[in-house]
């Protein structure tokens, strides 16, 4: 446990608070299950699983066993909640973390002899490694869902969803945006036992307009990227209308996520575990940052005693900041004011080791600072939002608008998604029948793995460009030679190949391809200034 300094949680200070902080995290990856496994693929997942999501979700039970409510607005893509239910990954992930162990032992056995320092590190590994597999074994071998439905129905936390596969949805045509956004939300309520009124936007990407199809398919909130609006720079109303819609937006402190989450920001103290340097025999990180100059072989071991301290120090640090901020902000204007610090939750345990205890440390410190802190359904029912905001067309990537997903590196990708659209809109008004149709099901499910934005950002980020390249051409392959198959109504093989296809690439079972044909035709699919904006 981080303790800090502010004292009783109920004394006076914290039954008046001065203002409150929403804490929005963002958890997606995209679908990995059967795609490769090193550098990329599964083990992507099982790295964020281990590290991320077991750590994080536990901080929640335990502050929600003692009583605690409303601690975060958590966002969990429905392709990641798939994956975190499937029974494939749930195998994979258990023998995943029975390797760990294996390798935290044979770390021990290598570093015999060596620094104390490292025999600790092994130690150390061997013991997460075990609680890992305790905590998955007694609360998540049926999956994700049941431990998100619990912590939601006893309101510790609110979970954001959003469309299907996280695709950039300004790029998209208006029938494959909403349809996208129906299969994700369908999702969410068969996994949670009711439907997600707010999402998080995926990449927090929008054009304008957008918040009147969020409003038909009964999306209440989301959140947008404060940096690309100018206009609420240092404003204290950060939670708005959005254009002449119903739907709230809650704008993205720059200020308080950058503090945490940027070149400067808390993860990369010389204390703490450094993400970079492995020791390649057992796959475990034993140094600490050290210093951002200083090679991998002359890092230092990593000492947990002295993360311990650095991790209550930014504590400190980060409610500080914020209850100086909501003091400011009440001065001036005479009312209690509201934060949003958004980030992903992947941050917290797997890129930055020591973030599941700094979050512990903030939920528990933020309240005994005066400082209530909410979920942003629970700012939406009990606030009124300040006067509406028209962002322009943005994003939170590089330069904060469309140039990582449509830019000149990736503009071969933005054409390829926009003739799987044009063609699966096309088959869906052609083929359209009264019942369900398997093999027009699996051409709908590849196509929206097809215009996932996660390879679009990958190629431009040159971060496994060549898995991301891969995966796209693999699902619009897979999409066009289905298609093929269809046209040319050779029913027998389209269904063998659906069949073939549904067992590796079988998100969303749910998904019913007749929604895309229902969907509203009376607004053209591919608007020109829509496609060919880069910012």
């Amino acid at each position: 446990m981080i303790f800090c300094r502010y004292g009783d949680p109920m004394s006076t200070t914290a039954r008046q608070p001065i203002g409150s902080v929403c804490l929005v995290l963002h958890s997606h990856l995209p679908w990995l299950a059967h795609h490769g496994r090193w550098p990329v693929g599964e083990e992507w997942l099982h790295q964020a699983w281990a590290a991320s999501y077991l750590p994080v979700l536990d901080v929640v039970t335990r502050l929600a066993e003692e009583g605690r409510r409303g601690l975060l607005s958590l966002g969990v893509t429905p392709v990641l909640a798939a994956q975190l239910d499937d029974p494939h990954c749930l195998r994979e992930f258990h023998s995943w973390l029975g390797n760990w162990q294996l390798r935290a032992q044979y770390a021990a056995g290598r570093w015999r002899g060596h620094d104390p320092a490292l025999r600790e590190v092994a130690a150390a590994e061997y013991r997460r490694s075990a609680w890992a597999l305790d905590r998955f074994e007694s609360r998540w071998r049926h999956g994700a869902s049941p431990v998100l439905a619990g912590l939601r129905s006893a309101g510790a936390l609110e979970v954001l969803g959003g469309p299907a596969t996280h695709p950039f949805q300004p790029l998209l045509g208006r029938r494959l945006r909403r349809h996208a956004l129906r299969v994700g939300l369908a999702d969410g309520r068969h996994r949670l036992g009711g439907t997600p009124g707010g999402i998080w936007a995926p990449e927090c990407g929008y054009a304008p307009g957008m918040e009147h199809d969020y409003a038909a398919e009964g999306v209440t909130h989301l959140v947008v990227e404060g940096a690309a609006l100018p206009d609420l720079a240092g404003d204290d109303i950060p939670v708005r209308l959005l254009g002449d819609s119903e739907v709230v937006a809650f704008a993205r402190d720059t200020e308080l996520s950058l503090r945490v989450w940027s070149d400067d920001g808390y993860p990369g103290h010389a204390d703490y575990r450094d993400f970079h340097t492995f020791d390649h025999p057992s796959g475990l990180k034993p140094a600490r940052v050290t210093g951002r100059d200083v090679a991998p072989e002359d890092k230092l071991p990593y000492d947990p005693a002295r993360a311990l301290h650095r991790v209550g120090e930014h504590v400190d640090d980060f409610v500080t900041s914020v209850r100086d901020r909501l003091l400011r902000q009440a001065e001036a204007t005479g009312r209690p004011a509201t934060l949003v610090a958004a980030f992903d939750t992947e941050l917290f345990g797997h890129w930055w080791h020591e973030g599941p205890q700094w979050l512990e440390g903030v939920l528990r410190a933020l309240p005994e600072a005066g400082v209530r802190v909410r979920t942003l359904g629970e700012v939406v029912a009990e606030d009124e939002p300040g006067p509406a905001i028209q962002p322009p067309p943005c994003s939170w990537g590089v330069g904060r608008d469309w140039r990582v997903w449509n830019g000149d590196r990736v503009a071969d990708l933005a054409a390829a998604n926009r003739e799987v659209e044009r063609r699966l809109v096309d088959l869906s008004d052609r083929h359209r029948t009264p019942y369900r149709d398997p093999v027009l099901d699996q051409l709908d499910r590849e196509a929206l793995l097809a215009v996932s934005s996660d390879w679009a950002f990958m190629v431009t980020g040159d971060s496994a460009a060549d898995y991301a390249l891969h995966r796209a051409h693999e699902h619009a392959g897979h999409f066009h030679r289905l298609a093929d198959l269809v046209e040319r109504g050779d029913r027998a093989e389209a269904t063998r190949l659906a069949e073939r296809l549904r067992g590796h690439d079988g998100p969303f079972g749910h998904l019913d391809a007749r929604d895309l044909g229902a969907a509203d035709r009376s607004v053209r699919s591919f608007p020109p200034s829509v496609v060919g904006l880069t910012g």
